[in-house]
């Protein structure tokens, strides 16, 4: 097999893996990150989300080899050692979680929104397609426009 080299949450890794090992696996699997979930595996739930070079992504869906050389950030990688970055901050001022397992590909959609977007809207926060069977979408707007004014 291949071996894939990236970085995730600042470390460079190589994996050994068939170039289309879902990356969410190869986090999970071969490097033991387990803040992204796996949902649904065809990019519907976003339960995976992290961030590839930046930007949102869904791991469950995207070879391996695709994040070669690349730079992948998970839920573990946000915060600055103790220091929660202020979305997470705003999901605990909020109190959005309830069962938890959506969380870290919520957090990571919602960093990837305020990255774009200093102050969204309500449609722009709803366009967010994340799913979350208990239903804290009124908990995450606010946490989001929370940490948009913090940001």
């Amino acid at each position: 097999m291949p071996n894939y080299t990236f970085t995730v949450n600042g470390k460079t890794v190589t994996v050994d893996a068939p170039a289309d090992l879902p990356m969410l696996w190869a986090l999970r699997d071969k490097l033991g990150v387990r803040g992204p979930k796996y949902g649904c595996g065809i990019n519907v739930c976003k339960a995976c989300t992290s961030h590839l070079d930046g930007e949102a992504f869904n791991p469950c869906v995207t070879p391996v080899s695709e994040c070669s050389g690349k730079e992948v950030t998970t839920i573990e990688g946000l915060a600055d050692g103790d220091d929660l970055h202020p979305v997470q901050e705003a999901w605990l001022e909020q109190d959005v979680a309830q069962c938890g397992y959506c969380q870290p590909g919520q957090i990571m959609a919602a960093v990837a929104l305020l990255k774009k977007t200093k102050n969204p809207t309500d449609a722009e926060i709803d366009a967010i397609e994340n799913v979350c069977r208990c239903g804290t979408y009124f908990r995450i707007r606010e946490a989001i426009k929370s940490a948009a004014a913090k940001l």
